[in-house]
């Protein structure tokens, strides 16, 4: 899979793939000898070449970061989808726009009422999934039409949980 990453605002091309449980790694077309493992919950250790390194992720409420060590990086992955995944946050496709559940959770909280304007960007619903609670955001300005789910409620990858206009 190849990925467009930016690291303290510097971007990286990497191709990533897994071959019998090992890591095969191209970054900007040279080829990297990776052994991953993961030592905990957003922990890897990392061995590229004869160096080690622990990688940590770190979640904050507006970034990613990187922890390679005691240094930290501001980080941002892109996959293929991400152009339309910009174009869908920059609110650039005009129409109603569906907030999706990405995998299995439970409606933690819902933020804002039917009918409430809305900014892109905006926490619309938080949902817990995998013990972690993410917070989904309006995809574009404009006016919350209809939550489809209330608190405490069970959902599945791909339930519509809510149309923004």
């Amino acid at each position: 899979m190849l990925y467009h990453i930016v690291i303290d605002g510097k971007d990286y091309r990497l191709e990533l793939a897994e071959n019998q449980k090992r890591w095969s790694c191209r970054l900007h077309g040279r080829e990297l000898v990776l052994d991953v493992v993961v030592i905990g919950r957003d922990v890897l250790s990392l061995i590229v070449g004869n160096k080690n390194y622990e990688v940590r992720r770190e979640f904050t409420a507006t970034d990613v970061h990187l922890w390679v060590g005691n240094v930290r990086y501001a980080a941002e992955v892109r996959d293929p989808r991400s152009l339309r995944a910009r174009k869908i946050r920059t609110g650039a496709a005009d129409g109603a726009k569906k907030l999706v559940a990405a995998m299995p959770g439970k409606v933690v909280r819902v933020l804002v009422l039917e009918n409430t304007a809305i900014e892109l960007g905006q926490g619309v619903l938080v949902v817990e999934a995998m013990k972690m609670q993410n917070e989904l955001k309006s995809p574009k300005k404009g006016q919350v039409k209809k939550i489809l789910v209330s608190e405490g409620a069970a959902i599945n990858t791909g339930d519509v949980l809510a149309i923004v206009e």
